[in-house]
Parts: structure tokens; C-alpha cells; sequence
């Protein structure tokens, strides 16, 4: 199923995107994150969570989904989505996760991440879950901002290790 609006696409991922999802994968964590880890850390997380078979591994989940962004045919960010088992810490069947949200820094303010949490939105909805939740790091205003603005409320915390670095994020949900 895509959707398109004013030259945005959004599509479910397969095993077919497994390059296009792991360079838009690493490229975002990249931007994101580079400047307050690291080179080493970062490179260790880069190539563990974002390397071929742990990815294709991922693609090929029933209980995971990935839909990538794309504007003029150009991929431009990604989500993913875990239910079931997947899910990194809850397991609560009557849950979806968003694992990530990501989007290039060029096309930061233009509404793509809030795109790709209307798919999640869509795709917990239809799935019946009683809540999404999501893990963000405790040191990325912008993404609490975001997901506070979507109605997220903070329930607790965990660790999130990225290479060897134990970083905490908040756990949010929203009641659906």
C-alpha cells in the first residue's frame, strides 16, 4: 500500500530494499547521533544494528514492518514498527513499538517525520493495539518535543547501549 502526497511516498519495505533501507539506516543514525558519541561507539552500533544480516534478519520478521520515505523517487527516511516479539522490552501483545523514526537532516521541518508517525498511528490502529510506545533518548529534545506534541507520555526508563556507551532513554506511549 503507498500513499502520496505533494511528491511523498510512503511503502512497506521488503528484503528487495535491504540496501536502499540500510544506507538511509545509517546515513540518519549518522546525523543524528555522530556529534555526541564516539567514532568508535558509533561505528560499533552502525555495523551490529544496521549490518546486512541482522537487518535482513529484521525484514524478514512477521512482527517487524519497515515503510520507507521517499520524495521525488529518493529515499529519504524510514520507519519501523515491532509487535509481538519484536518489540525491544514490553512484549505486550496489545502494543506496537516505533524502533525508529529517521529522517535525512535535509528534509528535517518538513513534516516527513510526522508522516511517518501517521503510518504508525495507521498501522497500530488497524492492528487493534491498546497503545503505541517508544524508546527516546533522554538527550534529544526535538524527538520529545515531537512525540509529547502527538500526545506521548513518559512511563519509565531504560538503557540503550550504543557500542559501549550506556545512554538513558525515556519510554513513552500513547493510548490509542
Amino acid at each position: 500500500m503507498m500513499s502520496v502526497t505533494d511528491g511523498i511516498e510512503i511503502r512497506k519495505a521488503g528484503p528487495a530494499d535491504l540496501q536502499q533501507l540500510q544506507a538511509i539506516a545509517r546515513q540518519t543514525f549518522f546525523e543524528t547521533y555522530s556529534v555526541y558519541n564516539t567514532e568508535e561507539n558509533m561505528k560499533k552500533y552502525l555495523e551490529e544494528d544496521f549490518g546486512t544480516s541482522r537487518l535482513s534478519s529484521e525484514l524478514t520478521d512477521p512482527d517487524s514492518q519497515f515503510y520507507l520515505i521517499f520524495s521525488s523517487g529518493n529515499i529519504i527516511g524510514y520507519l519501523k514498527l515491532n509487535s509481538g516479539k519484536a518489540q525491544t522490552e514490553l512484549k505486550d501483545h496489545n502494543a506496537v513499538e516505533i524502533e525508529r523514526i529517521y529522517v535525512s537532516k535535509d528534509f528535517h521541518g518538513k513534516k516527513i517525520g510526522q508522516l511517518l508517525y501517521e503510518k504508525a498511528l495507521e498501522v497500530a490502529t488497524n492492528a487493534r493495539a491498546s497503545y503505541l510506545w517508544l524508546g527516546v533518548w533522554e538527550k534529544n529534545p526535538r524527538a520529545i518535543r515531537f512525540y509529547q506534541k502527538n500526545g506521548f507520555e513518559e512511563f519509565g526508563k531504560h538503557i540503550f547501549k550504543l557500542g559501549e556507551d550506556e545512554q538513558v532513554d525515556f519510554l513513552m506511549k500513547k493510548m490509542l
